[in-house]
């Protein structure tokens, strides 16, 4: 009888005393704060992990705080008497607002998965620091002990496992992520192919900086988050350019945890002034880009024409030429309100697509061409002579399409400071979008009105000779040239046996047209047209350039890139098209390059192209998941920019090398 009372009382004293013997120091209480509970339980080693659990019970209208507790509070933290290494992982907080002060903490019950690797003593001891607040704070220390070499309750493993279930994944939510900075604002910019229903960004504070609530937006599957940023003091916002920044975006029980790194200021991000800013200069640098110059070439040609032109034509004429650079680019802005409307697709060149608009448009520089080189003289009516003589300013109508065609010409280039303006404007208001448009043609404009405003400019061109037959030549072969590529590009819609065949029968119809001519500049053009088109045929066609590239490029898509990223590789992104001659030039003056060409070619490298030259919904997606509307477009993919990094528009060595170096992580 008393053996069988000494084992009841044995069980009895394991029942009592776990807390004191096994890996769980049991409910915990302070003197100074009955609001809050706390316990930790532990699991022996399996491997080179053990788990440990941290419960907070808290009662009502009490909170605790996250990692990143916000503009108040202290995180939870643990002080151990033997130095362990430790992983916090933190469950998906909320976010609390009192008297315009913002935290990110947790109300009502919490548990903390902890992950401790290493060798461990037996017994782990330490304390742990918890800050409670209600309408106060209550700082409040709570010493521990756990038994490591006794079992863990049998709950433990499911416990443990719930709880990871409420810490943020790594990917699952978004398909794109990026950070901005402007002065006082950051902006983060997120892609959800199931779209968004209630979302929440939770941000942890860089040094330096304050984070207020952030203002969040929601436009089909991209979220927009507009956080107000200042120092430590509520007063000037740091520099967080280049700044690494960790959160976490959940939505309808899914959470990501993401580290990113933040970037210039997007078009998003960027205030309505800033972006007409940028819609003026970047259509100002429109007229330095060799889209533009044969037109510019043609206005200098019809100023020579004419000796002693008076000040007040010239101001006449070169208004006139605004007057359709504007009226242009209100005439894209049209097109683009009908896209959106239409739900169509969106972006800078797109008509350039289409190959009647290719047509058109190099019919009619052939015929320019062909004025300037003298083969005929456009001759209208007598009557709408005497109209434009009388009431159009002695012409002014041909000197208005000069001005609408440099525009049509100049959107196959993509200048700085025009992706993001062109951007910004597709995705802004209706009446935002015409505003940049106007401020790009306005831009555009600016060496036209100078030389309207101050006509002397076009009068000091040297006096009239012999010499203006040359530059006629000359300027009549640079439209020619441009014709030809335009030509060029209907063999990507038609197929090349039929370009050729079009390209022959329109040489001999140039050659029949050039039997009435015997003047050296005639026969010079025709023959060098013939060499241009057959160089064309057996340098770009055939070959597909002067210099081969060796890059293995694949197509470009989503799974691509985040299968690249799994397998812990680099990834380079070229959207590109046919038509644009910015990617032309990033190509041959860039990516050609030797040492670029190696670091692309590179084993660990995966270089994905995509062709926008004719229209594709899965190019057309891919761009605006990354807020963009225009080619060439370029980012960079890695292990240490898992978001990637958009390059600049004109790409240089420089951006193509470094971006690849940061995207590994070397230093």
């Amino acid at each position: 009888m008393f053996t069988v009372f000494r084992q009841l009382l044995l069980c009895l004293a394991l029942l009592w005393l776990p807390a004191g013997w096994a890996a769980d120091s049991g409910w915990l209480r302070a003197a100074d704060n009955d609001h809050a509970s706390v316990r930790l339980r532990g699991q022996a080693a399996t491997g080179a992990e053990t788990h440990l659990l941290l419960d907070v019970a808290l009662e009502k209208g009490w909170k605790t705080y996250w990692r990143s507790p916000g503009e108040g509070g202290i995180a939870p933290s643990v002080v151990w008497h033997t130095p362990v290494a430790m992983q916090w992982h933190w469950p998906t907080p909320r976010r609390f607002e009192v008297a315009g002060i913002t935290t990110q903490g947790y109300q009502g019950n919490i548990t903390f998965p902890l992950v401790l690797t290493g060798n461990l003593p037996a017994r782990l001891s330490g304390v742990l620091t918890l800050s409670t607040c209600s309408d106060v704070c209550i700082l409040t220390d709570y010493p521990f002990s756990l038994d490591m070499n006794s079992p863990a309750d049998s709950a433990f493993a499911y416990d443990f496992t719930r709880a990871m279930g409420t810490v943020p994944r790594a990917d699952g939510l978004t398909s794109a992520l990026t950070a901005a900075a402007a002065p006082g604002k950051l902006t983060v910019t997120a892609t959800r192919e199931a779209g968004w229903q209630k979302p929440a960004l939770f941000l942890d504070y860089p040094e330096e900086a304050n984070f207020a609530r952030p203002v969040i937006k929601v436009n089909g599957n991209t979220l927009t988050a507009t956080v107000p940023v200042t120092d430590g003091w509520g007063e000037g916002a740091p520099n967080l350019r280049g700044q690494p920044l960790s959160l976490v975006l959940a939505d309808a029980g899914l959470a990501q945890q993401s580290q990113i790194v933040i970037d210039e200021a997007s078009a998003a991000a960027l205030s309505l002034w800033t972006l007409l800013g940028m819609a003026v200069l970047g259509g100002f640098i429109l007229n330095l880009m060799p889209c533009v110059l044969p037109v510019l070439a043609m206005k200098l040609g019809s100023v020579l024409q004419v000796e002693g032109l008076a000040r007040r034509r010239v101001r006449g004429q070169f208004l006139a030429s605004v007057a359709g650079i504007l009226t242009s680019f209100l005439a894209l802005a049209l097109m683009m309100t009908l896209l959106r409307i239409s739900n169509q697709a969106l972006g800078w060149g797109i008509q350039f697509q289409n190959p009647w608009f290719i047509a058109v448009m190099a019919l009619v520089m052939v015929l320019f061409s062909a004025s300037l080189l003298g083969l005929y003289e456009f001759r209208l009516p007598s009557g709408l002579n005497t109209l434009l003589a009388t009431r159009g300013g002695n012409g002014l109508a041909g000197h208005f399409c000069q001005g609408a065609f440099a525009t049509l010409l100049a959107t196959p280039c993509t200048a700085p400071f025009m992706g993001a303006a062109v951007s910004a404007a597709l995705v802004a208001p209706l009446p935002q979008l015409w505003g940049i448009f106007l401020a790009m043609g306005i831009g555009m404009s600016l060496p036209w009105l100078a030389i309207a405003a101050w006509p002397g400019l076009a009068q000091r061109l040297p006096r009239p000779g012999r010499w203006m037959n040359i530059v006629r030549l000359l300027l009549g072969l640079m439209l020619l040239g441009s014709a030809l590529w335009l030509f060029s590009l209907l063999a990507l819609h038609i197929g090349r046996a039929a370009w050729a065949v079009a390209m022959g029968a329109g040489l001999l119809l140039l050659l029949a047209v050039l039997r009435r001519y015997t003047r050296p500049v005639a026969l010079g053009a025709a023959g060098l047209a013939l060499l241009a088109a057959f160089g064309y045929w057996q340098l770009f066609a055939k070959t597909g350039g002067l210099v081969q590239d060796r890059i293995p490029w694949q197509p470009l898509s989503e799974q691509a890139i985040a299968g690249a990223l799994a397998a812990n590789k680099r990834v380079f992104v070229d959207v590109t098209a046919d038509w644009c001659v910015t990617c032309k030039a990033n190509k041959y003056n860039v990516l050609l390059r030797d040492d670029v060409q190696q670091a692309l070619s590179a084993p660990d490298v995966v270089a994905l192209r995509g062709d926008w030259s004719r229209p594709s919904d899965s190019i057309t997606q891919f761009l605006t998941r990354r807020q963009s509307a225009a080619v060439p477009f370029n980012q960079v993919y890695g292990p240490a920019l898992p978001q990637g990094k958009i390059l600049p528009a004109l790409l240089s060595r420089e951006d193509v090398l470094s971006a690849l170096r940061a995207a590994k992580g070397d230093r």
